[in-house]
């Protein structure tokens, strides 16, 4: 017998015993006495007066009797009472009463429902035991989803703003569709090839692309598949998954979320035990010592500095391709291919819309085409229009108007000087994206928004850029202030958000006297401590950063003070001001048509 099967079947004996035993003791604790009714003891010397007793069982504490008419009492008598009268027995033998001593310990039979209910419980616990010690759980065999090639018609024309993502993977397609081209030459196919990049940018679907443009199955699974509470079964799943795939001649292994259980190893805890067998079987699987040259791995990933340094060396996951957020050709694409399934109108513009939305991902842009067609059913209209690619972006940016919102007319008053504030300073201030919209309506969570948009995508932001930001969030409050002569509680995400750009100029950016140092890491396992002398500059840093910017926008809201006014008292009629109308009404109102200049 195999020692896994004589294990389990020892600690499944082992639990029935156990169990056994404790309802033996439940059992034992019942005396079948139900048919007993229990009496005074002046009632029982009453009886015992008539000669209504055939039997007496004296007890260490009770005396049980049997009348004869064959019903049975039991009574306990005081204290001691026995023991001090000792004619009591002679007096009951001899008016014939059978007298008989039992122990507490003794006990009389068990009724039969008792014993069944017993035995029907022992059976249900142990065969749930064996159940559980025979590993009788669900498999990664009913977890792993295969997806034929025939039956996935997902190609590379159906991905788009990768285009280099697609470029590294088209020689291990090129290897599954003719693996002798590369074993004539010698060539080693990558074993693993690892997506990285941020949630949304079309990790999974390339991988299905690449198995629809090989013609090879996909088997697919889930890192979270593999994570189980019992010993070893994530690594059964580990070693089931990849026996399913070598029943194929080649085929694609997608495993998603890869930190799941690629964690790096460490801790003590079982949990992190289980983990760390099923990721040794993983690398076991990836590069050991069965060769499967029609299998490649592709895995998907968003944290991939958290993962085992022994996925990523050559021979396990030997590639890495980046699969981030697209840029403005690569928007307009993917736009192109969702656009594909609705009925768009002619007239709609897709590259504006393309660069009014900077860093979303494909699913955002998925997302945004579909509350486009959302909003043209709402509104009647048979087609997706501009206007309603627009509004989705709005409303994915902004939020979803809230009109139902009752707010007072002095908070209103208040919204539109805080807004107009943003606005003048945005539109006034160097280095500042341009102004895209301006509105009082409350959307998402906010009571109104200022809205710009870059002219072109950003990858690095200089120290200007982020001093122009830091002066128009504080836009706001310095129009409270004013304009409304009071402060509000409006202003506290702008303050917030400042502070943080201030923040990561002084401790991660160097933009600061202090020169270019880091002051702060992110690396949980390295804290990074200040000094008192060094946490004290910081701070004085920083808010020397916020402080310069609540000045630029004093000194442009105090300069342009009718101008403001005038774009406060515009919101309050229209509630919402594009940047084209918030421009013209700055100029004719005394405001500059060039940014000003702002004092260092």
């Amino acid at each position: 017998m195999a020692f896994g099967k004589r294990r389990r079947l020892l600690l499944t004996a082992g639990g029935a015993l156990t169990l056994g035993a404790i309802i033996y003791v439940i059992a034992a604790g019942s005396h079948t006495s139900s048919n007993s009714k229990e009496i005074a003891f002046s009632d029982f010397l009453r009886l015992i007066e008539t000669g209504a007793v055939a039997e007496v069982a004296v007890a260490d504490q009770a005396i049980e009797a049997t009348l004869g008419n064959g019903a049975h009492v039991l009574t306990v008598p005081p204290s001691g009472y026995v023991a001090a009268n000792p004619t009591f027995v002679p007096d009951l033998v001899r008016r014939q009463v059978r007298v008989s001593v039992r122990h507490q310990a003794e006990r009389g039979p068990y009724s039969i429902s008792t014993l069944l209910l017993a035995a029907a419980l022992l059976g249900v616990v142990g065969f749930a035991l064996y159940r559980v010690t025979s590993g009788r759980i669900p498999s990664l065999e009913n977890r792993t989803r295969v997806a034929e090639h025939n039956s996935s018609p997902i190609t590379f024309a159906d991905v788009a703003g990768v285009d280099e993502a697609k470029d590294e993977v088209k020689e291990i397609i090129d290897f599954l569709r003719e693996p002798e081209k590369f074993a004539a030459i010698g060539g080693r196919i990558p074993k693993g090839v690892l997506l990285v990049g941020p949630p949304g940018t079309g990790k999974t679907l390339l991988a299905r692309s690449m198995a629809g443009e090989a013609g090879v199955p996909f088997l697919l699974a889930s890192g979270a598949d593999f994570v189980e509470m019992y010993a070893g079964v994530g690594a059964s799943r580990v070693r089931r998954l990849f026996r399913d795939a070598g029943r194929h001649k080649s085929c694609i292994i997608f495993i998603d979320e890869l930190d799941a259980v690629g964690r790096r190893r460490g801790g003590n805890s079982l949990s992190h035990e289980e983990r760390e067998q099923t990721l040794n079987q993983l690398l076991v699987e990836l590069d050991g010592f069965a060769t499967r040259p029609g299998i490649v791995v592709v895995a998907a990933t968003n944290r991939p500095d958290i993962l085992d340094p022994a996925l990523l060396r050559p021979g396990r996951f030997d590639r890495q391709v980046t699969v981030g957020c697209p840029d403005l050709k690569g928007r307009e694409a993917i736009l192109a291919v969702h656009c594909k399934k609705v009925a768009l109108d002619q007239a709609a513009e897709l590259r504006s819309i393309a660069r009014g939305t900077p860093g979303f991902s494909g699913a955002d842009l998925a997302n945004l085409v579909n509350e486009a067609a959302l909003i043209a059913a709402r509104g009647g209209r048979s087609t997706v229009t501009n206007a309603d690619l627009e509004a989705a972006r709005d409303k994915v940016l902004m939020g979803v108007e809230r009109r139902s919102l009752a707010m007072s007319e002095t908070e209103r008053v208040n919204c539109a000087y805080h807004e107009a504030g943003h606005a003048l300073v945005a539109a006034l201030v160097p280095h500042a994206d341009p102004l895209h919209k301006v509105t009082i309506i409350p959307r998402g969570r906010a009571l109104g928004v200022t809205m710009q948009l870059p002219e072109a995508d950003r990858h690095t932001h200089t120290k200007d850029y982020l001093q122009a930001q830091i002066a128009i969030l504080m836009g706001g409050r310095v129009a409270e202030e004013l304009f409304m002569n009071h402060m509000t509680s409006g202003a506290s995400n702008d303050i917030e958000r400042a502070t943080d750009i201030a923040q990561k100029m002084v401790c991660e950016l160097g933009m600061s006297p202090l020169g270019p140092m880091a002051f702060r890491h992110g690396d949980e396992e390295r804290p990074f401590t200040l000094s008192e002398d060094s946490a004290r500059r910081v701070d004085a840093e920083v808010r020397e950063i916020v402080m310069r910017g609540y000045t630029v926008a004093h000194d442009l809201l105090g300069t342009y003070r009718q101008a403001a006014r005038a774009l406060a008292q515009e919101l309050l009629e229209v509630e919402s001001l594009d940047g084209a109308e918030i421009l013209a009404i700055l100029q004719a109102n005394g405001a500059p048509s060039e940014t000003a200049p702002v004092r260092a």
